[in-house]
């Protein structure tokens, strides 16, 4: 690594902190229905207006020992947490993509996903303006990466654009299908739209190989999470009864999908097809799909048990 390269990912380092900063209020408002621009950032308990150096990120909460200035009122430390996640994303995508029209899309696509997941986590939603705008943002890459990639072609912008279409159009698809199986197995609303949209924002920032792969995977670690969160319960001494009563308890998917996206992108979607297909090949492939359907074979019997047992 020479010197140029080490200023250029320190510099973007401190852009991802300080819009991880921004990340902050959009998390917390957002929700809240307050605006995101106005009143400018403050003590939540003294309102006490904030200074240039407390707003400076992750080093103003270390400055202020994570406390108010004026009212002394600890400070959370997910807020330098957060800043410091979103300067180390920054610098992944600066060193997976270079300096390219990709690492500024892909950088803004991690910032939304990253908003949504903390959003998702804190409240069980994924709102609109976040997940309507992430996808015209998305779009508008599309068009703009179609332009650059291709020597300023307008092809490559028709073309790019209907890529974003035809994948953000699929993730629609594949989380309603999703949507309608779960609720036929619960008898319920088994997920809200928010997830829908949200895949269909990834969709219109990438391609249909990514929106399957990034479905697919978050479908494996959402499962993988009720899974743990289910063998908790009965570590903790509620028995196999409360583990298998958390398996239908709502869990927010957003994370999962952003997870699942986040993952295919760094990855790569080839090296993945590519990794799945010698497991495929591999005679020990049918020890990673057993545990799989017994697991998906006690949350069937125990779906049907409850439907039963609530008529």
């Amino acid at each position: 690594m020479n010197i140029y390269d080490t200023i250029v990912q320190v510099i973007i380092f401190w852009l991802g902190a300080a819009i991880g900063s921004f990340l902050n209020v959009v998390v917390y408002r957002v929700p809240a229905g307050i605006s995101v621009m106005w009143p400018p950032s403050r003590c939540p308990t003294c309102f006490h207006k904030l200074g240039i150096g407390e707003n400076i990120p992750i080093l103003g909460w270390l400055l202020l020992c994570g406390k108010c200035r004026h009212c002394h009122t600890p400070i959370s430390p997910r807020y330098p947490l957060i800043e410091a996640i979103t300067a180390i994303i920054f610098v992944l995508v600066y060193n997976r993509f270079g300096l390219s029209i990709q690492t500024t899309g892909y950088s803004l696509l991690m910032c939304w996903l990253l908003a949504l997941t903390l959003i998702d986590l804190d409240t069980m939603t994924l709102p609109n303006p976040l997940t309507q705008s992430g996808l015209v943002l998305g779009l508008a890459f599309q068009v703009v990466a179609g332009y650059l990639d291709t020597n300023h072609s307008i092809s490559g912008i028709r073309e790019y654009t209907i890529q974003g279409i035809l994948a953000m159009t699929l993730g629609i698809w594949i989380y309603d299908a999703l949507m309608i199986l779960g609720s036929l197995m619960v008898g319920k609303p088994a997920q809200g739209g928010g997830d829908a949209k949200l895949m269909a924002m990834v969709g219109a920032w990438t391609n249909w190989k990514i929106v399957l792969l990034a479905g697919g995977l978050a479908s494996v670690l959402a499962l993988l999470g009720f899974m743990a969160v289910a063998g908790y319960s009965m570590l903790k001494g509620g028995g196999i009864k409360a583990g298998a009563n958390k398996l239908i308890q709502p869990l927010p998917l957003g994370p999962f999908i952003a997870a699942g996206a986040t993952i295919t992108l760094f990855v790569g979607s080839d090296a993945i097809i590519d990794s799945y297909q010698q497991l495929m090949r591999s005679p020990d492939r049918f020890l990673f799909a057993i545990p799989v359907l017994l697991v998906l074979m006690t949350l069937l019997a125990w779906t049907r048990r409850m439907r039963l047992r609530e008529s």
